[in-house]
């Protein structure tokens, strides 16, 4: 069996690899190892991350695509989860995530056992719809609130913007100096494109 482990942080300030030791002591757990990990710092709400994409060009029918929760595979939009969700089981890719008990017996061999297998595959199917669509109310519950903080305080006139890290804007006007793309700029520099996008704006560069 061939785990590929996915981690993923919504920003900068976040360590996407965190999880990294939880993930490999659940697989050892099952007498399983972790054969390949893909890191990134990115949104769940974006359907385009690179980490993801490079995991989902490598996996071959019967990998384990382990997660630690579902909202680090996905905050997508109902159209854009059935997209990703259709891409996952046309590769016969089979989702493990942690905080989804149901899932778990996705990790163990039922090769010979066709029917456990797919029951498996249903039950967790339904398991994996189910926890997306919470996974994307609590992102637009949490986008709501936050838009409705900084309303509240623009009108009090206490709202300044995100605060700006020096040496990281250095270091993207500094690469994007060289030439470097946005998508390679957030690479080399360790951010995301969302972060290069806005610099590139700030420095009133056509995005």
């Amino acid at each position: 069996m061939f785990i590929r482990a996915y981690l993923r942080a919504s920003t900068d300030d976040q360590d996407a690899s965190r999880a990294h030791d939880s993930l490999a002591r659940f697989a050892q757990g099952y007498g399983q190892r972790v054969a390949s990990w893909y890191t990134e710092n990115a949104s769940g709400a974006q359907p385009d991350r690179p980490e993801l994409r490079r995991l989902l060009t490598d996996a071959q029918a019967g990998d384990v695509l382990l997660v630690e929760a579902i909202d680090r595979l996905s905050r997508l939009p109902a159209e854009d989860w059935k997209a990703l969700r259709n891409e996952i089981v046309a590769k016969g890719l089979r989702v493990v995530a942690v905080d989804l008990p149901t899932s778990h017996q996705g990790i163990k061999d039922t090769s010979g056992d066709e029917f456990t297998s797919r029951m498996l595959d249903a039950i967790n199917g339904m398991m994996l719809d189910m926890m997306a669509a919470i996974a994307r109310k609590d992102y637009e519950d949490r986008r709501r609130r936050q838009a409705q903080g900084i309303e509240k305080a623009k009108e009090a006139g206490k709202y300044q913007g995100r605060p700006t890290n020096p040496d990281l804007h250095r270091r993207v006007v500094e690469l994007l100096s060289k030439g470097f793309s946005v998508r390679k700029t957030a690479e080399h520099a360790q951010c995301s494109t969302s972060t290069v996008q806005r610099v590139k704006k700030e420095l009133g560069w056509l995005c």
